[in-house]
């Protein structure tokens, strides 16, 4: 079974910066002397080891004396730790308790319940209920909650779509500073023809942090909403533009953002949608046998779109040059023809629990005079489109782990319309 990259994760709190011997002392005072807040900034430094051994038991200790006081944020911090198993035993039931005891006052809180009800985290899945907790978020003050639930109501995911609605949230998320929200909004003007004041919003959010020629898929995600905001300003004559095979290309495809690991699924969903199906990301994975918040193998996703009746076909091409060349061959064909198409990338490093993660996300156009492809990405904020230079493409693009029919054997694998 494949292990997909989980760029929706349910966020921690912040983690503390680096202490200093005398201000940890000062903080370990204030904890002991029963501050609340020092209590939970204690926890956090034992989570991080920051200043102090790296422990959970220390961390949870801590936390849980500040949450006797009633500090909500406590609350949360106990339940992250569970639901990410940081630490602790990963227990997403026991982190539900958590957060719901703290989601009437705590913002952060009430994301990560959102998180469990969207995506089936030790809880029935109950997308209604997810949007509702994530629209309290908003209304708390949590940016990424608004933007999260706008982009839930315009594409119609586990709901019918409202679009006056999705445009309030991505205002909310604006005026809260979220730059994912920015995005979002910015892409309903633009599919309103306001483009102005797209303009307007992906230069404000391009701005917020240093910016590259191209995107690069492993950002973090205040980092990847900038750059992503800078490659929309790039793009959006090229959207208005007609395609020139061989020059250069751009698919309207209908984006979904995607829950907790689910990035397989939302990906072939959105490839199902651009063939003119209705299919949702939760649905296609309710398709495959594979348990809700892991990872999907493809040969599952394959079965699934046939299920449907889709015709779809997987491809491999080899991970040395000459197989890269044929893939991009292969891709800029597609996509000259209207078709866009599934890739894998592999990802590797300590920030993945197991040193490796992988993620599935789409091809749909390319820009041949700058070398440059363009991805329509499910874990980034709608409408997903995101440049990526072919080094990049190259590097990222190879698997051997999409699905037990790769038997380890590293490919550049692709999945298109038969």
């Amino acid at each position: 079974m494949r292990t997909e990259s989980v760029p929706g994760r349910c966020l921690q709190a912040e983690p503390c910066a680096a202490v200093e011997a005398p201000a940890l002392t000062e903080l370990r005072s204030k904890a002991e002397l029963g501050d609340s807040a020092a209590q939970l900034a204690l926890a956090v430094c034992h989570r991080d080891g920051r200043g102090v051994e790296r422990c959970g038991t220390e961390a949870l200790r801590w936390a849980k004396k500040a949450a006797e006081q009633g500090l909500a944020e406590a609350l949360d911090f106990i339940g992250s730790l569970y639901f990410s198993g940081t630490l602790v035993e990963h227990n997403p039931a026991l982190a539900v308790g958590y957060f719901v005891a703290a989601s009437d006052q705590c913002a952060q809180a009430a994301w990560n319940l959102g998180q469990c009800w969207f995506a089936a985290l030790g809880v029935p899945q109950d997308i209604p209920r997810a949007l509702e907790t994530w629209e309290k978020a908003a209304a708390m003050g949590h940016g990424r909650a608004a933007s999260a639930a706008a982009m839930a109501w315009l594409s119609g995911e586990g709901v019918s779509p409202e679009l006056a609605r999705a445009r309030s949230l991505a205002q909310r998320a604006v005026d809260l500073g979220d730059p994912a929200g920015h995005i979002v909004l910015g892409e309903l003007c633009f599919q309103e023809g306001e483009l102005d004041q797209a303009r307007a919003l992906w230069a404000r959010v391009a701005q917020m942090h240093p910016v590259r020629t191209s995107s690069n898929p492993e950002l973090p995600s205040g980092e990847m909403s900038a750059q992503q905001g800078a490659d929309l300003l790039r793009l959006l004559e090229v959207r208005l533009a007609r395609p020139r095979p061989g020059s250069q290309a751009l698919l309207t495809v209908p984006h979904v953002h995607q829950g907790w690991n689910n990035c397989g699924a939302t990906s072939c969903a959105i490839l199902a949608r651009s063939q003119g199906h209705t299919v949702g990301a939760w649905q296609f994975k309710k398709l495959c046998p594979s348990p809700m918040g892991t990872g999907t193998d493809w040969d599952e996703l394959m079965k699934a779109a046939a299920k449907i009746g889709l015709r779809w076909k997987l491809s491999t091409f080899s991970p040395d040059e000459a197989g890269f060349a044929q893939a991009a061959a292969f891709v800029r064909s597609e996509v000259d023809s209207g078709r866009a198409v599934v890739v894998d990338f592999k990802y590797t490093g300590s920030r993945y629990p197991s040193g490796v993660a992988g993620h599935t996300l789409l091809i749909v156009g390319y820009l041949a005079a700058e070398d440059l492809y363009i991805l329509c990405n499910p874990a980034i904020a709608t409408p997903g489109l995101q440049l990526i230079s072919a080094a990049d493409l190259a590097h990222y693009w190879c698997s051997d782990h999409y699905s037990h029919k790769a038997m380890g054997v590293l490919a550049r694998p692709v999945i298109s319309l038969a």
